[in-house]
């Protein structure tokens, strides 16, 4: 007779999943996660890339399937969303603060739109000083920025915004 779990379960195996690109943020965590059932068959994840051409899907899906099926002993299923699309607005404020934490300075909150301004205008994670630059609109991830610090002399990567 098979088990099947909960959708706590496979909420809490997921939570496991890390970034591979910014490794202290989880799959929930970046609001990657769209959709989640279970049936007899296992379990079926739904997921989205922060950036359509990200590098690391395939990874992402991979890391899914094996948390899931290490921790619940039951088969995954991945797949990529194409009803959704991703929006800087799925990071938690958890995210937020670890991006921060880690050097990297969250993207602002928008109301549909991303203006210049909220890639140009920009806090030091470092130093919180809003006395910055953008060096480059191109960070070592499609999903960041470039950015100098005039106060504290630091270099940091902004997650860009995105609608």
């Amino acid at each position: 007779m098979q088990t099947i779990t909960t959708l706590q379960a496979v909420y809490n195996a997921l939570d496991h999943v890390m970034d591979p690109e910014i490794p202290v943020l989880s799959v929930l965590e970046l609001g990657m996660i769209t959709d989640v059932k279970v049936d007899l068959d296992g379990v079926h994840v739904k997921m989205i890339p922060t950036f359509s051409a990200c590098p690391a899907i395939d990874v992402i899906k991979e890391n899914i399937t094996n948390a899931v099926e290490r921790e619940l002993q039951m088969p995954a299923f991945v797949t990529v969303d194409k009803e959704v699309n991703w929006n800087s607005n799925r990071l938690t404020d958890t995210a937020k603060e670890k991006l921060r934490n880690y050097g990297i300075a969250p993207p602002g909150k928008h109301e549909g739109e991303v203006n210049l301004d909220m890639l140009i205008k920009v806090s030091c994670p470092h130093c919180g000083s809003e006395n910055t630059y953008l060096r480059s609109p191109f960070g070592s991830a499609l999903c960041r920025a470039l950015h100098f610090c005039k106060e504290c002399g630091m270099m940091f990567e902004q997650f860009k915004p995105l609608s």
